[in-house]
This record gives structure tokens, C-alpha cells and sequence, in this order.
């Protein structure tokens, strides 16, 4: 299982590196179909793990090329400290089928907004 667990935040690492992705796309889903997790262990286990400055080295790259918005980050972590307390509130009272099925619409609806408004350059 340690063997799993680095390969999920290897692969949340890079994706985040690239993307700017990781907890939810990524940790989440993998700890529930290879760690077995039930969805708010595998959610409290994402952040617990994000907790510490996993972010650090890519941010420095993008902020050492010119593209980190500052000001923004630090509005976007404060609404991201209070909007991750009221999510793991709401989710302590899904059950396990809701959570899961309540995650697979929110990545549908993204996929689907990301495909529709894609354009060509």
C-alpha cells in the first residue's frame, strides 16, 4: 500500500505541476478505487496531505517565469481555508453512495464545460 500511496502523489504532483490539479481530480479518485477508501476518508486524506506545501516548488517555478498572481493566490487560499471547513461540514453528513455520486456530477459538469467551450486557436 506504501508503494500506492507514493504513486498517487506522484502522479497528483505532476498533474498539479501541469494543470493545477490534484486534490480532487486526482488523490480523491485514486484513493477510492485503488486504497479502497470510503469517499470523506479519501477527502480527509487529500487534504491532510495538502496540508503541507505541496504546491512550493511549482509555484516558485511559475512565480520565477512571471505567472503566479500574488494577490490573487491569497485571496484564493483564504477562500479556500473557510470554503474547505463548510465543504467537509456538508460532507460529514452524505452518505458514502451520495458523496460518490455527488462527486461524479461535479466531474461531469466541468468535463463537459471544458469540452464545450474549448476553442481552437
Amino acid at each position: 500500500m506504501i508503494l500506492t500511496y507514493l504513486l498517487i502523489g506522484l502522479a497528483a504532483g505532476v498533474l498539479s505541476g501541469l494543470f493545477g490539479i490534484g486534490g480532487g481530480i486526482v488523490i480523491v479518485p485514486a484513493l477510492l478505487f485503488f486504497a479502497g477508501m470510503l469517499p470523506a476518508t479519501a477527502t480527509g486524506t487529500s487534504l491532510g496531505a495538502l496540508l503541507l506545501p505541496v504546491g512550493a516548488l511549482g509555484a516558485w517555478e511559475y512565480y520565477r517565469n512571471g505567472n503566479v498572481e500574488v494577490r490573487a493566490s491569497l485571496l484564493i487560499a483564504a477562500g479556500l481555508f473557510f470554503g474547505a471547513y463548510a465543504g467537509a461540514k456538508l460532507n460529514q453528513m452524505l452518505s458514502p453512495v451520495q458523496a460518490k455520486r455527488a462527486f461524479a456530477v461535479f466531474l461531469v459538469v466541468v468535463a463537459a464545460r471544458l469540452w464545450i467551450t474549448a476553442k481552437p486557436r
